[in-house]
């Protein structure tokens, strides 16, 4: 049937009218949740169209394929590769500025939500590279990293802000304008916990670089790798992730043994050590949690009647402001811009990453009683490796199973690929005791510290943080022809200094020899008592004056 132009006309009018909100009123979709489904439902699950498109085995005609000599940037280059932009997301500065334009670098201060970037000297040593010091051999590596860039928690303040807002949107209405006035026809869009396609690529580049910086060590190899994560969706995808960009697409599924520990509550895993510690799920682990709300109270108060002022229909409160700044991060990380990102001034974005080193160090840093009995079960598996000897005592979170199999934990890699959370690298540093993050001593939580630079989230655990455990052949004295191994630690591009670890001294390049750097951490493991820390029934004090991840008994 054919239609009159002018009836088109009328009906496409129509359509437009019930689309577009009257002169700044909400729609009546505001908030909603909205969500793609791919493949979509629609694809046949038979094989028969499956057959027309055969793999690269079975069309073959691959042409050369010879392989070339392994990389080894950490030594050979004369410079060390260093990672500064968010490509291809849009960064919030940069897109309100020409490119080149200095701007205030809103990425850089999202705390455990920042994308990963070189940090640089942040850590002390100045002028000091992660490329392998000048004499020395690289013989090993163990890298500790965190999964990409991800969704929002289920049910957290991201959530919670859709609700209200599309709950406003179908009963009184709304109204927004100016900056905010986006508001009056978005959409949530954002999903739960998995990897977003910009973390996807996060670990694939990682599998890359660390190809590209430590490929060597595979030429030395007799047999396929262990590489170790979690049972998570998020994990398993850097996992798979990761591994496709250190072998490459065809050659990972053959290249390596990829072991995926239980992450779930009641199973021992170093990786996850929260889930079989008891005072890693009350009010001990909350502390840090509670401290960021009050932060939130103290630098948002007189950030609502700013946002409030464009807004008719919705009562805002410091919680749906704290909700847009995470928003802003989530969203650009998931969809590659968001509007909320603008909304908020220099000064509310330096309070927003303090809350989160606030969390950080109270809940899972030097400032939680049960952090170091989190993190010491990968120390203990750290010096088995170093010194190759099987772990036979499992009185932490190490899993008796996986940890004391010569298969499931071999002792003989030269490379060592273990995923985890932010959360775990930051106890696992507590349980190290590396003392140069707790210089400015308990964090404050009414204010941000002059010189605030020792313990910020967004250099230790950013999406794809990654902990590079390196161990090195120098000489043994500055005349000596002779060679000991030594060890260092870089973290997100920067080197940590040694101090806290009792038997190392300090170091301009960050080295310690393994002899003292075990024998301190054989000691760090004796004194840390992980049934007391994460089984006792105590109060924790507030202020809480710790700052090595210890519990205080009484």
């Amino acid at each position: 049937m054919a239609f009159p132009a002018s009836l088109l006309l009328a009906l496409c009018a129509a359509s437009i009218t019930l689309a577009i909100p009257q002169s700044g009123k909400a729609s009546t979709y505001a908030g909603v949740t909205s969500s793609a489904v791919f493949p979509p439902t629609s694809v046949p699950t038979d094989a028969s169209v499956s057959t027309y498109f055969p793999g690269p085995e079975e069309v073959g005609h691959p042409g050369p394929t010879l392989t070339g000599d392994e990389p080894y940037v950490i030594a050979t280059a004369a410079a060390q590769p260093q990672k500064g932009d968010v490509y291809p997301l849009v960064d919030p500065g940069q897109a309100q500025t020409p490119v080149g334009t200095s701007a205030f670098d809103v990425t850089r201060y999202w705390g455990n939500l920042t994308p990963f970037f070189s940090v640089g000297d942040v850590f002390g040593l100045d002028n000091t590279s992660a490329a392998i010091p000048s004499g020395c051999e690289l013989t090993q590596v163990h890298l500790l990293h965190r999964h990409g860039a991800r969704y929002p928690t289920s049910g957290g303040d991201t959530t919670d802000f859709a609700e209200k807002v599309h709950a406003a949107a179908n009963s009184t209405g709304f109204t927004a304008s100016g900056p905010l006035e986006f508001l009056n026809t978005w959409t949530y869009k954002l999903g739960s916990e998995i990897l977003t396609p910009y973390g996807r690529q996060q670990l694939f580049d990682l599998g890359v670089s660390t190809r590209m910086k430590y490929g060597h060590l595979l030429e030395n190899d007799k047999d396929l790798n262990v590489f170790r994560t979690t049972s998570e969706a998020r994990m398993v995808d850097s996992a798979l992730h990761f591994a496709a960009g250190f072998f490459g697409v065809q050659q990972y599924k053959d290249s390596y043994h990829q072991l995926i520990q239980i992450e779930d509550i009641g199973f021992n895993s170093t990786l996850a050590p929260f889930t079989s510690c008891a005072n890693a799920q009350n009010d001990v682990m909350e502390i840090g949690y509670q401290a960021a709300r009050n932060w939130t109270v103290v630098y948002l108060n007189e950030s609502v009647p700013r946002l409030q002022q464009y807004v008719d229909g919705i009562k805002l409160n410091v919680g749906d402001a704290r909700a847009m700044q995470d928003l802003c991060a989530y969203e650009t990380v998931a969809l590659g811009y968001s509007k909320f990102c603008n909304l908020f001034t220099e000064e509310e974005w330096m309070s927003y990453e303090y809350g989160t080193d606030i969390g950080l160090w109270y809940s899972y840093g030097p400032g939680n009683f049960a952090a170091a009995a989190q993190g010491i079960g990968y120390v203990q598996e750290l010096v088995a490796r170093l010194t190759k000897t099987p772990i036979t005592e499992f009185a932490t979170s190490l899993n008796a199973t996986l940890d004391g199999s010569n298969v499931t934990f071999p002792l003989d890699q030269n490379i060592y690929v273990d995923a985890t959370h932010d959360t775990v690298i930051s106890m696992v540093l507590t349980a190290l005791n590396f003392s140069n993050f707790v210089q400015e001593g308990p964090l404050p939580v009414d204010h941000i510290p002059e010189n605030h630079t020792h313990y910020n989230a967004q250099y230790i655990v950013p999406f794809a943080s990654r902990l590079e455990t390196q161990v090195v052949s120098c000489p043994a004295g500055d005349d000596s022809a002779d060679k000991k191994p030594f060890i260092r630690f870089v973290l997100n591009d920067g080197v940590l200094p040694l101090t806290g670890a009792k038997y190392c001294t300090e170091n301009k390049d960050g080295l310690c020899p393994v002899d003292d750097f075990v024998k301190s951490m054989q000691e760090r493991i004796a004194e840390v008592d992980y049934q007391y820390d994460c089984f006792a029934n105590y109060t924790v004090p507030w202020p809480d004056p710790i700052t090595d991840g210890r519990a205080i008994k009484a």
